[in-house]
């Protein structure tokens, strides 16, 4: 049951895509899992053709990842002619993706401080599962129709998403 009216299959799919915006800035956070667990790189191998895109630069001088990211907001966040189910979603992955990009912010300015290293190993792993158990959340409740709601940040969305 949705929000605002009923959603077709297609809906559902396509308002579960955005989210692999932060899954693919994510994945550079799980370094030290991927060190300690090898067998975690198995879930890499369906992201490696999108990450070797994602990780281009576009005419190159722009990152593949900035055009997408404005892409999506200004061509899908403010159409209103898009579903509001898409919309909710594409916005809060982008606000999800904004989290992700202040959080290796932090572990950069942490990274400069002497024996910080387990820190930000910690950080680093905690940012990466719980990016992953938020998309693995929210798409699975975009799939089956839903909002998800995702603490404080569903709020922001809503805010902006009308």
């Amino acid at each position: 049951m949705s929000w605002r009216g009923s959603t077709t299959v297609s809906d559902r799919i396509l308002a579960s895509l955005p989210y692999l915006l932060p899954v693919l800035d994510g994945v550079s956070f799980g370094f030290v899992l991927f060190s300690q667990f090898p067998y975690l790189k198995i879930i890499l191998l369906p992201l490696l053709p999108l990450l070797s895109i994602y990780n281009t630069t576009f005419l190159g001088v722009i990152p593949v990842s900035f055009v997408i990211f404005i892409a999506l907001f200004a061509l899908v966040v403010r159409n209103e002619k898009i579903p509001h189910f898409i919309r909710f979603n594409a916005m809060q992955a982008i606000l999800l993706d904004i989290v992700i990009f202040l959080c290796s912010l932090l572990l950069k300015l942490l990274s400069f401080f002497p024996g910080a290293s387990f820190t930000t190993q910690t950080l680093s792993s905690t940012i990466f599962l719980g990016t992953f158990i938020a998309v693995i959340y929210a798409v699975f409740q975009s799939l089956l129709g839903r909002y998800a709601e995702i603490p404080a940040i569903s709020e922001a969305v809503y805010t902006q998403v009308r």
